[in-house]
């Protein structure tokens, strides 16, 4: 949402109590040109100006910041599609929609699921990836003879191709997804990052 949402919300609550900008500033301890800019949308308050807030009217914080949240379609596309990274190396498509994530964590709706999503998915691919050619490898080599080594570099190299496109088409699924304000799925994934 925009300032100027919070900008009504503060001077709602602000008036419910019956005070005056300079006796919300007072209690705020915050200057009365703050609470001006701030019911005017003219600036974006920091977490220390809104727990002042909250405290001086006498509300949760959560009540000043939930009108804070804004909606941003184009960030979470921008995220999901971050984990495309992965086709430079497998982990860059964990690290950078963790970045992404922590630096807009809980400024904008919605990107908790989706990152915790994306981040357990890509988490869950990336040991797959690692994890079943090793076993298919040590699989085929307690056989012994059966499988030569061809049929294990074949089997291994296919197994890898097919998880890079799976990984590709579900970001790409669950970005139009994003845009259609769908909700989104990512599987297999295991939950390491609990929603």
């Amino acid at each position: 949402m925009k300032n100027k949402d919070l900008a009504k919300r503060v001077k709602e609550l602000r008036n419910r109590k019956g005070f005056s900008q300079e006796i919300l500033a007072e209690e705020s301890g915050l200057s009365l040109r703050t609470i001006q800019r701030i019911e005017n949308g003219e600036t974006e308050p920091t977490g220390e100006t809104l727990k002042r807030l909250a405290n001086a009217l006498n509300v949760n914080p959560d009540d000043l910041i939930d009108w804070t949240i804004k909606e941003d379609k184009g960030y979470l596309k921008a995220l999901n599609l971050s984990a495309l990274t992965f086709l430079i190396f497998p982990l860059l498509g964990i690290l950078i929609p963790a970045i992404m994530w922590v630096s807009k964590k809980d400024k904008i709706k919605g990107i908790n699921k989706t990152a915790k999503d994306l981040i357990n998915f890509e988490i869950t691919w990336t040991l797959l990836l690692f994890a079943i050619p090793i076993l298919l490898n040590l699989g085929v080599l307690a056989i012994k003879g059966e499988l030569s080594m061809r049929m294990i570099i074949s089997s291994s190299l296919i197994f890898i191709v097919s998880m890079y496109i799976l990984n590709v088409i579900l970001i790409f699924i669950n970005t139009f997804k994003i845009h259609s304000e769908m909700n989104i799925k990512y599987y297999p994934k295991i939950n390491f990052l609990r929603s």
